[in-house]
Protein backbone atom coordinates (compact mmCIF):
# COMPACT_ATOMS: atom_id res chain seq x y z
CA UNK A 1 0.00 0.00 0.00
CA UNK A 2 2.75 2.43 0.65
CA UNK A 3 4.90 1.68 -1.90
CA UNK A 4 1.77 2.12 -4.51
CA UNK A 5 1.51 5.44 -2.37
CA UNK A 6 4.86 6.36 -3.27
CA UNK A 7 4.43 5.21 -6.91
CA UNK A 8 1.62 7.64 -7.48
CA UNK A 9 2.90 10.52 -5.73
CA UNK A 10 6.05 10.01 -8.16
CA UNK A 11 3.70 9.86 -11.58
CA UNK A 12 2.06 12.82 -10.19
CA UNK A 13 5.27 14.91 -9.70
CA UNK A 14 6.81 13.70 -12.60
CA UNK A 15 3.09 14.95 -15.01
CA UNK A 16 3.75 18.12 -12.71
CA UNK A 17 6.92 18.72 -13.82
CA UNK A 18 6.27 18.17 -17.43
CA UNK A 19 3.15 19.80 -17.91
CA UNK A 20 5.25 23.30 -15.88
CA UNK A 21 8.14 22.40 -19.11
CA UNK A 22 5.27 21.99 -21.44
CA UNK A 23 3.93 25.49 -20.69
CA UNK A 24 7.46 27.35 -20.94
CA UNK A 25 8.52 25.40 -23.86
CA UNK A 26 5.67 26.57 -25.71
CA UNK A 27 5.23 30.24 -25.01
CA UNK A 28 3.15 31.71 -27.83
CA UNK A 29 0.52 28.96 -27.33
CA UNK A 30 0.76 29.36 -23.44
CA UNK A 31 0.30 32.99 -24.43
CA UNK A 32 -2.94 32.50 -26.25
CA UNK A 33 -4.30 30.01 -24.40
CA UNK A 34 -3.94 32.42 -21.16
CA UNK A 35 -5.30 35.18 -22.74
CA UNK A 36 -8.79 34.04 -23.70
CA UNK A 37 -8.90 32.73 -19.56
CA UNK A 38 -7.66 36.29 -18.64
CA UNK A 39 -10.17 38.22 -20.28
CA UNK A 40 -12.86 35.73 -19.19
CA UNK A 41 -11.62 36.29 -15.59
CA UNK A 42 -11.24 39.97 -15.77
CA UNK A 43 -14.73 40.38 -17.18
CA UNK A 44 -16.60 38.12 -14.62
CA UNK A 45 -14.55 39.66 -11.88
CA UNK A 46 -14.79 43.12 -12.36
CA UNK A 47 -18.43 42.80 -12.82
CA UNK A 48 -18.62 41.16 -9.34
CA UNK A 49 -16.00 43.98 -7.68
CA UNK A 50 -18.10 46.80 -9.22
CA UNK A 51 -21.19 45.51 -7.76
CA UNK A 52 -19.74 44.08 -4.32
CA UNK A 53 -19.09 47.82 -4.15
CA UNK A 54 -22.76 49.50 -5.19
CA UNK A 55 -24.08 46.85 -2.62
CA UNK A 56 -21.96 47.93 0.24
CA UNK A 57 -22.14 51.28 -0.96
CA UNK A 58 -26.34 51.89 -0.62
CA UNK A 59 -26.37 49.33 1.94
CA UNK A 60 -24.02 51.69 3.86
CA UNK A 61 -26.43 54.41 3.07
CA UNK A 62 -29.46 53.13 3.75
CA UNK A 63 -28.40 51.50 7.32
CA UNK A 64 -27.25 55.20 7.71
CA UNK A 65 -30.51 55.69 7.83
CA UNK A 66 -31.32 54.05 11.15
CA UNK A 67 -33.05 51.08 11.46
CA UNK A 68 -35.00 52.62 14.36
CA UNK A 69 -36.20 55.55 12.75
CA UNK A 70 -39.49 55.93 10.93
CA UNK A 71 -39.61 58.56 8.15
CA UNK A 72 -43.50 60.12 8.11
CA UNK A 73 -43.89 60.96 4.60
CA UNK A 74 -47.05 61.60 1.92
CA UNK A 75 -45.83 58.79 -0.54
CA UNK A 76 -44.65 55.58 0.11
CA UNK A 77 -41.18 53.95 -0.59
CA UNK A 78 -42.42 50.51 -1.43
CA UNK A 79 -45.40 50.34 -3.69
CA UNK A 80 -49.00 48.99 -2.10
CA UNK A 81 -51.35 46.83 -4.45
CA UNK A 82 -54.57 47.73 -2.17
CA UNK A 83 -53.97 51.45 -1.92
CA UNK A 84 -54.64 53.58 -5.05
CA UNK A 85 -52.13 55.85 -6.48
CA UNK A 86 -54.64 58.54 -7.10
CA UNK A 87 -55.41 58.33 -4.12
CA UNK A 88 -52.43 58.92 -2.45
CA UNK A 89 -51.82 62.15 -4.58
CA UNK A 90 -54.76 63.49 -2.58
CA UNK A 91 -53.57 62.94 0.46
CA UNK A 92 -52.29 65.97 2.85
CA UNK A 93 -48.86 66.70 3.14
CA UNK A 94 -46.97 66.34 6.84
CA UNK A 95 -48.10 69.50 8.58
CA UNK A 96 -47.08 71.02 12.27
CA UNK A 97 -49.84 69.80 13.29
CA UNK A 98 -48.72 66.66 12.79
CA UNK A 99 -45.40 67.19 14.28
CA UNK A 100 -47.26 68.71 17.56
CA UNK A 101 -49.13 65.67 18.04
CA UNK A 102 -46.48 63.29 17.68
CA UNK A 103 -43.92 64.85 19.69
CA UNK A 104 -46.89 65.80 22.30
CA UNK A 105 -48.69 62.57 22.50
CA UNK A 106 -46.18 59.52 21.01
CA UNK A 107 -45.02 57.44 23.72
CA UNK A 108 -42.58 55.31 21.83
CA UNK A 109 -40.74 58.22 20.27
CA UNK A 110 -37.22 59.91 21.54
CA UNK A 111 -36.91 62.54 18.68
CA UNK A 112 -38.89 63.77 16.29
CA UNK A 113 -37.75 66.54 13.97
CA UNK A 114 -40.28 68.34 10.90
CA UNK A 115 -38.34 68.81 7.57
CA UNK A 116 -40.01 71.04 4.70
CA UNK A 117 -37.48 70.78 1.63
CA UNK A 118 -37.46 73.09 -0.79
CA UNK A 119 -35.55 73.48 -4.39
CA UNK A 120 -34.68 77.64 -4.93
CA UNK A 121 -31.37 79.78 -5.31
CA UNK A 122 -28.18 79.92 -3.54
CA UNK A 123 -26.09 83.29 -4.53
CA UNK A 124 -22.54 84.13 -3.41
CA UNK A 125 -21.60 87.00 -5.72
CA UNK A 126 -21.18 85.65 -9.07
CA UNK A 127 -22.06 82.21 -8.00
CA UNK A 128 -25.27 80.98 -8.07
CA UNK A 129 -26.77 77.25 -7.31
CA UNK A 130 -29.83 76.91 -9.09
CA UNK A 131 -32.59 74.76 -7.84
CA UNK A 132 -30.69 74.21 -4.87
CA UNK A 133 -32.74 71.87 -2.15
CA UNK A 134 -33.06 73.67 0.91
CA UNK A 135 -34.39 72.38 4.31
CA UNK A 136 -36.16 73.87 6.83
CA UNK A 137 -35.70 71.82 9.96
CA UNK A 138 -36.67 71.89 13.56
CA UNK A 139 -34.45 71.49 16.23
CA UNK A 140 -34.23 67.39 16.62
CA UNK A 141 -32.56 66.89 13.54
CA UNK A 142 -29.10 65.66 14.61
CA UNK A 143 -30.73 63.36 16.90
CA UNK A 144 -32.62 61.34 14.20
CA UNK A 145 -30.10 62.07 11.61
CA UNK A 146 -26.51 60.99 10.72
CA UNK A 147 -24.15 63.60 9.80
CA UNK A 148 -21.07 65.17 10.33
CA UNK A 149 -20.11 69.16 10.83
CA UNK A 150 -16.68 69.29 8.26
CA UNK A 151 -16.00 73.03 9.37
CA UNK A 152 -17.48 75.16 11.09
CA UNK A 153 -20.70 74.14 13.54
CA UNK A 154 -24.44 73.43 13.65
CA UNK A 155 -27.27 75.49 14.93
CA UNK A 156 -27.45 76.51 17.96
CA UNK A 157 -30.84 75.77 19.98
CA UNK A 158 -31.03 80.12 20.41
CA UNK A 159 -30.87 80.09 16.17
CA UNK A 160 -33.84 78.18 16.32
CA UNK A 161 -35.89 79.39 18.55
CA UNK A 162 -34.91 82.92 17.16
CA UNK A 163 -35.44 81.69 13.95
CA UNK A 164 -31.40 82.99 13.03
CA UNK A 165 -30.57 83.77 9.10
CA UNK A 166 -28.34 81.11 9.51
CA UNK A 167 -27.23 78.37 7.09
CA UNK A 168 -25.42 74.83 7.31
CA UNK A 169 -24.52 74.16 2.95
CA UNK A 170 -24.26 70.39 2.26
CA UNK A 171 -20.47 69.51 0.53
CA UNK A 172 -21.51 69.65 -2.62
CA UNK A 173 -23.29 72.90 -2.38
CA UNK A 174 -20.27 74.47 -0.94
CA UNK A 175 -18.05 73.12 -3.46
CA UNK A 176 -20.08 75.03 -6.02
CA UNK A 177 -20.77 78.88 -4.57
CA UNK A 178 -17.35 78.82 -2.72
CA UNK A 179 -14.84 76.63 -4.96
CA UNK A 180 -11.70 76.72 -2.88
CA UNK A 181 -12.92 79.59 -0.04
CA UNK A 182 -13.84 78.65 2.95
CA UNK A 183 -17.72 79.31 3.43
CA UNK A 184 -18.17 79.73 7.16
CA UNK A 185 -18.72 83.45 8.08
CA UNK A 186 -19.54 84.43 4.36
CA UNK A 187 -23.20 85.50 3.56
CA UNK A 188 -25.32 84.30 0.95
CA UNK A 189 -28.55 85.14 -0.45
CA UNK A 190 -31.02 82.07 -0.21
CA UNK A 191 -33.70 82.27 -1.94
CA UNK A 192 -33.67 86.10 -1.85
CA UNK A 193 -33.40 86.50 1.78
CA UNK A 194 -29.71 87.12 3.26
CA UNK A 195 -28.19 84.51 5.57
CA UNK A 196 -24.95 83.67 7.31
CA UNK A 197 -22.85 79.80 6.68
CA UNK A 198 -21.87 78.94 9.93
CA UNK A 199 -21.27 75.16 8.95
CA UNK A 200 -20.61 72.73 6.31
CA UNK A 201 -21.34 68.67 6.23
CA UNK A 202 -18.80 66.45 5.55
CA UNK A 203 -19.17 65.25 2.44
CA UNK A 204 -20.80 61.52 2.36
CA UNK A 205 -21.22 60.49 -1.40
CA UNK A 206 -17.32 60.71 -1.59
CA UNK A 207 -15.95 56.61 -1.78
CA UNK A 208 -19.74 55.49 -2.49
CA UNK A 209 -23.54 56.04 -3.48
CA UNK A 210 -25.80 57.35 -1.07
CA UNK A 211 -29.29 57.03 -1.21
CA UNK A 212 -29.42 60.70 0.21
CA UNK A 213 -29.39 63.64 -1.14
CA UNK A 214 -26.77 65.34 1.81
CA UNK A 215 -24.46 66.55 -0.19
CA UNK A 216 -26.78 68.73 -2.06
CA UNK A 217 -28.62 70.09 1.00
CA UNK A 218 -28.97 73.18 2.74
CA UNK A 219 -30.60 73.73 6.29
CA UNK A 220 -31.56 76.16 7.82
CA UNK A 221 -33.68 76.67 10.85
CA UNK A 222 -37.48 76.37 10.68
CA UNK A 223 -38.77 79.78 11.53
CA UNK A 224 -36.20 80.85 8.67
CA UNK A 225 -37.31 78.59 6.23
CA UNK A 226 -40.60 79.69 6.79
CA UNK A 227 -40.28 83.22 5.10
CA UNK A 228 -39.72 81.61 1.80
CA UNK A 229 -41.46 78.23 2.01
CA UNK A 230 -45.63 78.04 2.40
CA UNK A 231 -45.85 75.31 5.28
CA UNK A 232 -49.69 75.36 4.29
CA UNK A 233 -49.63 74.49 0.82
CA UNK A 234 -50.92 70.92 0.07
CA UNK A 235 -47.86 70.32 -2.50
CA UNK A 236 -45.02 70.70 0.19
CA UNK A 237 -42.39 68.25 0.42
CA UNK A 238 -42.35 67.68 4.35
CA UNK A 239 -41.95 64.73 6.56
CA UNK A 240 -41.44 64.26 10.16
CA UNK A 241 -38.22 62.02 11.30
CA UNK A 242 -38.95 59.96 14.36
CA UNK A 243 -36.38 57.95 16.48
CA UNK A 244 -37.71 55.11 18.93
CA UNK A 245 -36.37 55.16 22.34
CA UNK A 246 -34.11 52.70 23.68
CA UNK A 247 -35.17 49.36 23.28
CA UNK A 248 -38.42 49.81 21.37
CA UNK A 249 -38.82 47.84 18.45
CA UNK A 250 -39.32 50.05 15.45
CA UNK A 251 -43.06 48.04 14.91
CA UNK A 252 -44.24 48.87 18.01
CA UNK A 253 -42.91 53.06 17.19
CA UNK A 254 -44.81 52.26 13.59
CA UNK A 255 -48.12 51.06 15.52
CA UNK A 256 -47.82 54.06 18.25
CA UNK A 257 -47.43 56.90 15.46
CA UNK A 258 -50.06 55.44 13.34
CA UNK A 259 -52.46 55.86 16.13
CA UNK A 260 -51.65 59.33 17.12
CA UNK A 261 -51.76 60.42 13.71
CA UNK A 262 -54.89 58.79 12.66
CA UNK A 263 -55.78 60.39 16.00
CA UNK A 264 -54.77 64.32 15.60
CA UNK A 265 -56.10 63.68 11.40
CA UNK A 266 -59.68 62.83 12.79
CA UNK A 267 -59.48 59.65 10.91
CA UNK A 268 -62.94 57.29 11.01
CA UNK A 269 -62.73 53.62 12.17
CA UNK A 270 -61.98 51.39 9.32
CA UNK A 271 -61.26 54.96 6.84
CA UNK A 272 -57.69 54.36 5.28
CA UNK A 273 -54.74 56.38 6.63
CA UNK A 274 -53.35 58.92 4.22
CA UNK A 275 -49.92 59.22 5.24
CA UNK A 276 -47.35 56.53 5.05
CA UNK A 277 -44.42 55.32 7.45
CA UNK A 278 -41.44 54.67 5.69
CA UNK A 279 -38.88 53.08 6.71
CA UNK A 280 -34.94 51.31 5.60
CA UNK A 281 -35.99 48.02 5.65
CA UNK A 282 -38.34 48.60 3.13
CA UNK A 283 -35.53 50.27 0.97
CA UNK A 284 -33.12 46.87 2.19
CA UNK A 285 -36.05 44.42 0.40
CA UNK A 286 -36.21 46.71 -2.79
CA UNK A 287 -32.47 46.60 -3.74
CA UNK A 288 -31.99 42.74 -2.58
CA UNK A 289 -34.25 42.00 -5.78
CA UNK A 290 -32.38 44.35 -8.02
CA UNK A 291 -29.36 43.02 -6.30
CA UNK A 292 -30.12 39.48 -7.30
CA UNK A 293 -30.87 40.57 -10.89
CA UNK A 294 -27.44 42.41 -11.93
CA UNK A 295 -25.51 39.14 -9.74
CA UNK A 296 -27.61 36.72 -12.49
CA UNK A 297 -26.40 39.38 -14.93
CA UNK A 298 -23.04 39.00 -13.92
CA UNK A 299 -23.15 36.17 -14.57
CA UNK A 300 -24.23 35.41 -17.97
CA UNK A 301 -21.85 38.36 -19.11
CA UNK A 302 -18.85 36.46 -17.13
CA UNK A 303 -20.21 33.42 -18.59
CA UNK A 304 -19.67 33.80 -22.21
CA UNK A 305 -16.22 35.28 -21.32
CA UNK A 306 -15.10 32.38 -19.46
CA UNK A 307 -16.57 29.69 -22.55
CA UNK A 308 -15.22 31.22 -25.11
CA UNK A 309 -11.60 31.14 -22.81
CA UNK A 310 -12.26 27.64 -22.06
CA UNK A 311 -13.15 26.59 -25.77
CA UNK A 312 -9.75 28.13 -26.89
CA UNK A 313 -7.58 26.04 -23.98
CA UNK A 314 -9.39 22.81 -25.09
CA UNK A 315 -8.35 23.72 -28.74
CA UNK A 316 -4.80 24.69 -27.37
CA UNK A 317 -4.61 21.57 -25.50
CA UNK A 318 -6.08 19.00 -28.66
CA UNK A 319 -2.95 20.56 -30.44
CA UNK A 320 -0.76 19.84 -27.76
CA UNK A 321 -1.66 16.45 -27.93
CA UNK A 322 -1.35 16.08 -31.77
CA UNK A 323 2.11 17.63 -31.43
CA UNK A 324 3.20 15.17 -28.43
CA UNK A 325 1.53 11.85 -30.07
CA UNK A 326 4.97 10.43 -30.55
CA UNK A 327 6.28 11.27 -26.83
CA UNK A 328 3.00 9.76 -25.18
CA UNK A 329 3.53 6.51 -27.59
CA UNK A 330 7.05 6.40 -26.11
CA UNK A 331 5.79 6.65 -22.71
CA UNK A 332 3.22 4.13 -22.61
CA UNK A 333 5.50 1.47 -24.53
CA UNK A 334 7.54 2.09 -20.88
CA UNK A 335 4.42 1.71 -19.17
CA UNK A 336 3.32 4.71 -18.11
CA UNK A 337 -0.51 4.13 -17.54
CA UNK A 338 -3.90 5.73 -18.23
CA UNK A 339 -3.80 7.97 -15.52
CA UNK A 340 0.12 9.36 -15.61
CA UNK A 341 -1.03 10.65 -19.48
CA UNK A 342 -4.66 11.78 -17.87
CA UNK A 343 -2.92 13.61 -15.37
CA UNK A 344 -0.29 14.91 -17.42
CA UNK A 345 -2.23 16.73 -20.00
CA UNK A 346 -5.15 17.74 -17.25
CA UNK A 347 -2.62 19.46 -14.98
CA UNK A 348 -0.97 21.36 -17.94
CA UNK A 349 -4.41 22.40 -18.94
CA UNK A 350 -5.33 23.39 -15.29
CA UNK A 351 -1.88 25.41 -15.13
CA UNK A 352 -2.92 27.38 -17.92
CA UNK A 353 -6.53 28.21 -16.86
CA UNK A 354 -4.99 29.46 -13.24
CA UNK A 355 -2.26 31.39 -14.58
CA UNK A 356 -4.88 33.06 -17.10
CA UNK A 357 -7.44 33.72 -14.21
CA UNK A 358 -4.46 34.72 -12.03
CA UNK A 359 -3.89 37.44 -14.42
CA UNK A 360 -7.04 38.30 -15.11
CA UNK A 361 -7.06 39.33 -11.04
CA UNK A 362 -4.11 41.40 -11.37
CA UNK A 363 -5.77 43.24 -14.30
CA UNK A 364 -8.87 43.76 -11.85
CA UNK A 365 -7.03 44.64 -9.00
CA UNK A 366 -4.72 47.25 -11.06
CA UNK A 367 -7.65 48.48 -12.28
CA UNK A 368 -9.45 49.34 -8.98
CA UNK A 369 -5.87 50.68 -7.49
CA UNK A 370 -6.63 52.98 -10.99
CA UNK A 371 -10.27 54.03 -9.99
CA UNK A 372 -9.37 54.51 -6.47
CA UNK A 373 -6.63 56.92 -7.14
CA UNK A 374 -8.37 58.85 -10.05
CA UNK A 375 -12.27 59.05 -8.37
CA UNK A 376 -11.69 58.47 -4.44
CA UNK A 377 -14.01 55.74 -4.45
CA UNK A 378 -13.61 52.60 -1.91
CA UNK A 379 -13.52 50.43 -4.32
CA UNK A 380 -11.75 46.47 -3.22
CA UNK A 381 -10.81 43.12 -4.86
CA UNK A 382 -12.22 40.61 -2.17
CA UNK A 383 -10.74 37.84 -0.99
CA UNK A 384 -13.89 36.37 -2.03
CA UNK A 385 -14.14 37.26 -5.40
CA UNK A 386 -9.85 36.35 -5.77
CA UNK A 387 -11.14 32.78 -4.60
CA UNK A 388 -13.87 32.97 -7.00
CA UNK A 389 -11.90 33.71 -9.85
CA UNK A 390 -9.36 31.37 -9.29
CA UNK A 391 -11.79 28.21 -8.26
CA UNK A 392 -13.76 28.94 -11.72
CA UNK A 393 -10.18 29.04 -13.41
CA UNK A 394 -9.30 25.75 -12.19
CA UNK A 395 -12.94 24.23 -12.78
CA UNK A 396 -12.70 25.34 -16.62
CA UNK A 397 -9.03 24.26 -16.77
CA UNK A 398 -10.48 20.73 -15.81
CA UNK A 399 -13.93 20.75 -18.47
CA UNK A 400 -11.75 22.15 -21.05
CA UNK A 401 -8.87 19.48 -20.96
CA UNK A 402 -10.73 16.70 -19.79
CA UNK A 403 -11.26 15.75 -23.45
CA UNK A 404 -7.77 16.44 -24.84
CA UNK A 405 -6.34 14.56 -22.00
CA UNK A 406 -8.72 11.41 -22.00
CA UNK A 407 -8.03 11.05 -26.20
CA UNK A 408 -4.20 10.92 -25.19
CA UNK A 409 -5.02 8.61 -22.58
CA UNK A 410 -6.53 6.22 -24.79
CA UNK A 411 -3.96 5.91 -26.97
CA UNK A 412 -2.29 2.92 -29.06
CA UNK A 413 1.31 3.23 -27.86
CA UNK A 414 2.27 1.72 -31.35
CA UNK A 415 -0.23 4.04 -33.74
CA UNK A 416 0.94 6.60 -31.43
CA UNK A 417 4.60 6.05 -31.85
CA UNK A 418 4.31 5.63 -35.93
CA UNK A 419 2.29 9.07 -36.20
CA UNK A 420 3.87 11.94 -38.13
CA UNK A 421 2.56 14.85 -39.52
Amino acid sequence: MIKESRLFLRLLKEGFLFAINSVFVNKLRTFLSLFGITIGIFSIITVFTVLDWMEKSIRDSINSMGDNVIYVQKFPWSFDPNIEWWNIIRWPSLTLDDYRAVTEKSSKAAAVSFLAAKSDKIKFRNNVANDAVIAAVTEDLEKVVTFEIATGRYFSPNEFTSGANVAVLGAEIAERLFENTDPVGKEVSIANFKAQIIGVLKKEGEGGISLSNIDQITIVPLKFGRSFINLRSRSNDTQLIVRARPGVPVQELSDDLTMVLRASRRLKPGEQSNFSLNRASMLTQGFSAVFRGINLAGWIIGGFSILVGGFGIANIMFVSVRERTNIIGIQKALGAKKFFILQQFLTESVMLSVLGGILGLLLVFTGTLAINYLYELKMHLTVANIVLGIVISAIIGIIAGYAPALSAAKMNPVDAIGFSF
